[in-house]
């Protein structure tokens, strides 16, 4: 499906259909907050772009992990390097890789879907990594946007008032986690932190990095309430991004303090429509360090930035081009 992007960044500017997920395959066990199953194509386009084929992707901010699990899928690469630091998530991503997908799928199977049942396996300390992982998809399914941050509520009415069970599909679940099994062995998954496996990879040009970071719109409030591991030095993030030889592409929240981290390091940025919350039509920024794969779609021009260069260069009314 082709996206069509912004073509000026403009207020009251109507907005481009969003990617309908429904057309993505869906791979990933989680529902995620932010997550970029709607990014998909946008993926397949920059990988289909690179001059060569990258024997890796490096996923520092995994989460549900469906585009490292579309890279290996639909062979873009050997293998990904899936991080995440929150342990919740990492204990099914490693109970996944470490060969209990099955018992996984079989523990989502059996299990009688109720509130009290539910409550039930919560308040239960988990005895084993697999046990960590069941009881994460169950919080993932359960509470209200797939939150698993301290203090997300339950579901309450949810998909046709279905209340808890409203998102919890178990032979849908069970077979994503059998298929799992096809690309497990190409999984290295790393319960660490995202920059630092980024820097152990920075030389090696075969390499290329697909990063989401915790976004910084909303501020500390809303990174708390979505995420346990919201904080991050963005900064670092930019400057880390600049000493690697392989490609990447980063995606953001449409922020102006994460445009100007951009326009310093010199980086391209472009606008795409996503869904947010509630379907609410919203704008993200992709930001690289050559973007004109999307040169054949409509892009969008940071027309402040330039102003600002012409300005200094006495060209007020130079034409943008």
């Amino acid at each position: 499906m082709k996206l069509s992007l912004f073509p000026e960044i403009s207020e009251g500017a109507a907005l481009p259909r969003p990617v309908n997920v429904a057309s993505v395959p869906q791979r990933s066990p989680f529902r995620y907050p932010g997550g970029k199953t709607w990014f998909v194509p946008t993926f397949r386009r920059w990988m289909a772009s690179l001059k060569a084929r990258p024997r890796a992707l490096v996923e520092p901010f995994a989460g549900g992990g469906i585009i490292s699990l579309t890279a290996l899928f639909e062979n873009w690469v050997d293998r990904a390097v899936m991080v995440e630091l929150d342990n919740e998530v990492a204990a099914v991503w490693e109970t996944i890789v470490g060969g209990d997908a099955e018992w996984l799928a079989h523990r989502i199977l059996t299990f009688r879907m109720t509130r009290e049942a539910v409550e039930a396996e919560l308040q239960q300390a988990a005895e084993s990594r697999r046990e960590q992982a069941f009881q994460t998809i169950l919080k993932n399914r359960t509470l209200h946007g797939g939150i698993l941050a301290e203090g997300a509520s339950f579901i309450r009415h949810g998909e046709n008032n279905k209340g808890i069970s409203s998102r919890w599909y178990p032979k849908t679940l069970a077979q994503r986690l059998v298929n799992l099994n096809r690309v497990a062995s190409r999984i290295d998954f790393r319960h660490d932190d995202g920059l630092k496996v980024m820097a152990e990879f920075a030389t090696q040009p075969d390499v290329v990095y697909f990063i989401d970071p915790p976004y910084t719109a909303g501020g500390k409030r809303a990174g708390r309430r979505l995420y346990k591991h919201h904080q991050l030095d963005h900064e670092a993030l930019f400057t880390l991004c600049e000493s690697l030889v392989g490609d990447f592409l980063m995606t953001y929240d449409e922020a102006e303090e994460v445009k100007d981290m951009a326009r310093r390091r010199g980086f391209q940025m472009r606008l795409i429509p996503m869904k947010g919350t509630h379907h609410a039509q919203m704008k993200e920024l992709i930001i690289g360090r050559n973007l004109s794969w999307l040169d054949d779609l409509p892009a969008v021009r940071d027309e402040r930035a330039i102003y600002r260069v012409r300005k200094s260069e006495g060209s007020r009314s130079a034409k943008v081009r």
